[in-house]
């Protein structure tokens, strides 16, 4: 099925279901009057005798240069050419499909000249499944993301490479064998396919919808791991979340209740309980998971915004018959949302840390064995992939360092202050899948150490999760090859299985689970 989007007015919703299902993308009609009403005043533009950048001069430190009108189709060829300097592995195809709605866009804004016979073509790309090669290294997401969008531009024209039916060819030859014919570019074209944020942005929205799936399915995880050690659920109590009143912590709290609701653990010692607190990882998941959630929230409305966003220069304001330079490619606000979703995936995978390193200590665990194996000594249980959840959460936090205050000069100065958004945002596919795997580690170890407290069972709601973890990892008793465990764990993380099982994406939008 189609999705069509209306520039200006596309939610978070419709991308993520635009890159995880892989689905064709058309603007609504609607838009297709903006769009030649700027391409006309640009071709006007480009035949006068005005001096307009990207339309009749040269770019960066030459735009001082004036072209002939006979040559602005070959200045924007050019331009294309020049600029595929990407290095590095490809971006994926899910993304970079992405990117191509992303551009579609920004496009239907009316503002940047583009004609819809572009339009159609790019339409036609993610119709019939021709997906530009694009290197992922050679943005600093300052004019544009100008390396990745030349590649993505130079499919259009027939040059570079594309994926098509699950081969690697050439553009020329993709486009062929999909029934597309390439564009001949028109004035401002080349520049306005190049200049843009679309590339960081579409990466960013990637990270943000895995980082939305690794937080449901740490505040499941965190709900096991609270009953395997015998946790308090008192710091779980309404009252103490509404006091301080963050939306995300009250949220969390909520949800970590209403799952945890009938466990048959926590019943058993309510009364008698001689311990006064549980340590932070226990007691303080609502107020650091909260905020997690909180601060990703933010950066999702940041992205929404910017991916409605008209982002290239110049740009074509019709209404006002004129074409004017500005800096709307400068991707600073993606940055700042990629860096804040960074820190919120590392603060999620170090205290989903902290709770494994809990289970596995006997001097923490409330009697669970050490390191939750039936008999420690002969067998090591989970000691080691408590270890492994240790490297990737200090990874995480090396990854999590800000991208948005490094800035360097380019373009001989003309471009003296970059973002570094594509940095910041290509950085936060390892940085979640990192997170799969802690979250994965801790609900194995947490399951384990729930079935040691047989024949108290957990709630309804965490036994639905623990089935569903037990039909693809079964519990360890002696040592075995655990790899191939902890990836099928991190699965259910990746793919949201272990959130919607929990019932938290409901939860979480305040309908019952």
């Amino acid at each position: 099925m189609t999705v069509v989007l209306i520039p200006g007015e596309a939610r978070l919703e419709e991308l993520e279901t635009i890159w995880r299902e892989g689905r064709a993308v058309k603007l609504d009609d609607r838009a297709k009057p903006a769009i030649e009403a700027a391409a006309a005043l640009v071709r006007e533009a480009a035949n006068g005798n005005e001096a307009i950048y990207g339309v009749n001069t040269g770019f960066g430190k030459l735009a001082s240069v004036r072209i002939k009108p006979e040559d602005t189709e070959q200045l924007q060829r050019n331009l294309v050419l020049s600029h595929c300097c990407g290095v590095g592995e490809p971006l994926d195809i899910d993304t970079t499909r992405l990117m191509l709605a992303l551009k579609l866009l920004s496009i239907g804004r009316g503002a940047s000249g583009i004609r819809w016979q572009t339009v159609q073509l790019l339409e036609g790309l993610l119709a019939k499944g021709v997906t530009p090669v694009v290197p992922s290294q050679g943005s600093v997401g300052a004019s544009g993301d100008l390396a990745p969008l030349a590649h993505m531009a130079a499919t259009l024209i027939g040059e570079g490479e594309a994926w098509f039916e699950g081969k690697r060819l050439s553009s020329a030859e993709a486009l062929r064998e999909a029934g597309l014919v390439p564009v001949t570019l028109g004035p401002k074209e080349g520049l306005g396919l190049i200049n843009g944020t679309q590339f960081s942005t579409a990466c960013a929205l990637a990270g943000y919808f895995n980082a939305m799936r690794n937080v449901q399915a740490a505040i499941v995880s965190s709900c096991l791991s609270t009953d395997a050690i015998m946790g308090s659920t008192a710091p779980l109590r309404e009252g103490i979340h509404s006091l301080r009143g963050h939306r995300g912590q009250i949220d969390v709290g909520n949800a970590m209740r209403q799952i945890m609701e009938g466990s048959e653990i926590r019943e058993s010692h309510r009364e008698g309980d001689t311990r006064v607190q549980d340590p932070y990882c226990i007691r303080c998941q609502p107020q650091v998971t909260g905020a997690a959630l909180d601060l990703l929230r933010f950066a999702g409305q940041t992205l929404e915004t910017e991916a409605n966003a008209v982002s290239d220069n110049p740009l074509v304001l019709v209404e006002e018959r004129c074409i004017v330079s500005g800096g709307n490619f400068h991707a600073e606000p993606v940055a700042f949302a990629a860096d804040q979703i960074a820190l919120a995936i590392a603060e999620i995978g170090a205290i989903a840390q902290r709770r494994v390193a809990l289970m596995v200590d006997p001097t923490l665990s409330h009697d669970l064995p050490p390191f939750l194996t039936p008999e420690p000594g002969l067998n090591s249980g989970f000691m080691i992939a408590e270890v492994t959840t240790a490297a990737l959460m200090s990874e995480n936090k090396h990854l999590a360092n800000p991208c948005s205050t490094d800035s360097t000069p380019t373009s001989a100065n003309q471009e003296d202050h970059v973002s570094m958004a594509a940095h910041g945002a290509r950085r936060l596919e390892r940085m979640n899948t990192n997170l799969n795997v802690i979250i994965g580690v801790e609900t194995m170890c947490a399951a384990q150490g729930i079935e040691f407290r047989a024949p108290l069972a957990t709630s309804p709601v965490l036994q639905r999760v623990m089935k569903t973890l037990r039909d693809s990892v079964p519990a360890v008793g002696a040592d075995r090859f655990m790899a191939g465990d902890i990836q099928q764990a991190a699965m259910l993380v990746a793919d949201g299985v272990l959130g919607a099982v929990g019932g938290v994406p409901q939860l979480l939008a305040g309908e019952a689970a």
